[in-house]
């Protein structure tokens, strides 16, 4: 049985018969002598293999099961009783490279249940010079691999992987090659070439140059495949060159979208006209930054119905088609829309006549929602895009996650938009730690100071300064304490709350506590930027699209022609901008799903259901001013 990490199930236990039959170095583990006890695996009890060591005559044999008692403590989960068997046999050691290895192995894999990720990784450490049996370094790069994976070093963890495969028979390297193909896709390009410079390990290197290919020319095929065989020729033993991952072989046959017709679906007049003019502007901008003679725009009102809107633009040969952009339109065409005959509009009525609908319904033309919905069946040329609050509350999870916060207190708005994003970072947060989320919701007014106060704290704590100044006498002096178990607060609140929320949460932290940091969403963003607001804000640590993050030509320009423009506005406005910015890259992006496109209104990929997931940028208010985090 192969010696795995009860977490972490990279190989099948099918695969140690086939490393201990092929390690022709070490043919103890096939036969053991009698004198010979096998480190492999532990299924005795810890107490069975403390017995036989007590009853060994041989120091090397009382090592061995030692070891094994330490190994079964582990399988139990006892670190600490690991810990102190370990370090009963330390100084004795009998100093043969696998029973020191697997002292090592075993002292490191008793830390990360009793100490740090980081303790155990530096005592995982084999010196180069080492020659092991196949299982030991099995075991070796599978748990190093997950060390650096819990200590979210993923180039690290891939490098490990790597090694590993080439211990393994083929079926099961190619699985563990999967894996290293799925932690190096979501990497940002420039980080993958910059270590794919290290020579030291040519295979490893292949995986980085071949991953910031697949990122760098996704949206070119031809220099896609150009660039590929080039690689291959380069490195024609390499696992990736023999096969080549699925999603890189569909990229190379998959053909970008290169429409000459480009329909708009937007609600241009009625009460939300108002709303999808920022859409409109942005949609320009992004055509005149690169004006394409080739290339034509043309907007439908969705005001009179989404359907009658997608018809006209089918009828006037739409080629791709954003939009729309309200949800109960999105929902609206996700039924079958019927091929009818559209009377073109009279100059004075500006209104279109529908004749009875035929049998057979309209071919679908591939389109950009502006807008997602719960419920959808996925389509290869259909596609979702949204400014959407719980995905950026899920974002923000692993903001938190990522900055090293174990604990996180949510106070959140108590209406639907509140719950809908505080429900989405529970999510979030309990799938990344295996922990819930402690969320309360306030409700405006002094209830919002009364929440804050309960959630710190700091009421229970009053009242209990009460009780005893009702014993003792009221000259006894008492401050408050908040809690101490919390390391971040995550705001979900509107603009208009955060100027309250956050100076109730500053001044409920007792003078006894060190206050902890303060993260909110771009709903929270105050309109009002003078250097009085921000100083208020100090230390705050807000989410929002790269394009707000800080000032540029780009925001001063818009600033200038739409003075009036909120922030809500200006995002839909980048939206826009990136939705046509995408609609050449799609097809790839949805194919190479690690491949990420650096739009201003975050950081973009394509999921395999076709929804374009979004990462914010991240800033902090210091000194009267936003700044890039």
């Amino acid at each position: 049985m192969l010696k795995r990490l009860n977490t972490t199930k990279f190989i099948s236990i099918a695969v140690l018969a086939t490393i201990l039959i092929g390690c022709g170095s070490t043919p103890s583990q096939i036969k053991p002598k009698d004198t010979q006890v096998s480190l492999v695996s532990a299924p005795l009890q810890p107490a069975d293999y403390l017995t036989k060591a007590s009853s060994a005559d041989n120091a090397e044999i009382q090592n061995r099961y030692a070891l094994l008692a330490a190994h079964a403590f582990i399988n139990q989960g006892d670190g600490n009783a690991a810990n102190k068997t370990l370090a009963s046999i330390k100084s004795n050691l009998v100093q043969k490279t696998e029973l020191v290895a697997e002292h090592k192995y075993l002292t490191a894999r008793a830390l990360e249940l009793t100490s740090t990720y980081d303790d155990a990784l530096r005592e995982l450490n084999y010196p180069t010079k080492w020659q092991l049996a196949d299982w030991q370094m099995v075991a070796y790069y599978q748990f190093k691999a997950r060390l650096y994976q819990l200590t979210k070093q993923p180039i690290e963890q891939a490098r490990q992987l790597s090694l590993l495969s080439t211990l393994l028979p083929t079926a099961q390297a190619g699985e563990v090659n999967n894996s290293i193909w799925r932690i190096l896709q979501p990497l940002h390009e420039q980080t993958l070439l910059s270590f794919s410079q290290d020579s030291s390990d040519p295979v490893f290197s292949g995986w980085l140059q071949l991953a910031y290919i697949a990122k760098h020319y996704a949206i070119n095929p031809n220099e896609l495949v150009k660039h590929l065989g080039n690689w291959q020729h380069t490195n024609p033993t390499h696992p990736a060159s023999i096969k080549l991952p699925t999603d890189l072989e569909k990229a190379l046959t998959t053909k970008p979208y290169n429409p000459h017709n480009i329909a708009v679906l937007l609600p241009l007049t009625g009460p939300r006209a108002r709303v999808a003019s920022t859409v409109k502007h942005g949609i320009m901008s992004r055509y005149l930054a690169n004006p394409d003679d080739k290339v034509s725009i043309n907007f439908y009102d969705t005001a009179n119905g989404a359907q009658l809107a997608y018809q006209q633009a089918v009828a006037a040969g739409a080629e791709f088609i954003i939009g729309p952009l309200l949800q109960s339109e999105v929902e609206e065409l996700q039924q079958p829309i019927p091929a009818v005959v559209v009377t073109p509009a009279s100059d004075s009525e500006q209104t279109s006549k529908l004749a009875t609908p035929a049998p057979v319904m309209l071919k679908r033309v591939p389109q950009l929602y502006l807008n997602h919905v719960d419920d959808f069946t996925p389509d290869d040329d259909q596609f979702y895009f949204a400014l959407s609050p719980a995905h950026e509350a899920s974002d923000a999870a692993e903001k938190l996650f990522a900055d090293g916060i174990t604990t996180p207190l949510v106070l959140a708005s108590n209406n639907s938009v509140g719950h809908r994003m505080a429900d989405s970072f529970s999510e979030a947060w309990a799938e990344l730690t295996q922990k819930p989320a402690e969320v309360h919701y306030y409700d405006p007014g002094d209830k919002m100071k009364v929440t804050v106060q309960k959630s710190l704290g700091v009421i229970d704590s009053k009242e209990r300064i009460a009780r005893i100044k009702a014993l003792l006498g009221s000259k006894v002096k008492a401050d408050f304490r908040s809690r101490r178990d919390i390391d971040a607060i995550y705001m979900i609140s509107g603009n208009k709350d955060l100027p309250l929320l956050k100076p109730f949460i500053d001044v409920n932290f007792s003078v006894f506590a060190e206050p902890v940091p303060l993260y909110t969403t771009s709903r929270s963003r105050v309109e009002n930027t003078s250097r009085e607001v921000s100083q208020e804000l100090n230390n705050l640590i807000i989410s929002d699209i790269p394009w707000l993050i800080s000032s540029n030509n780009e925001t001063q320009l818009v600033e200038q022609l739409w003075p009036t423009w909120s922030f809500g506005q200006k995002r839909l406005y980048i939206m826009g901008y990136d939705a046509l910015e995408l609609v050449g890259k799609l097809a790839q992006m949805r194919a190479l799903p690690g491949y990420q496109f650096s739009g201003r209104s975050g950081m973009l990929s394509v999921a395999p259901d076709g929804t374009v997931n979004r990462k914010l940028s991240w800033g902090r208010y210091q000194r009267g001013s936003l700044r890039p985090q």
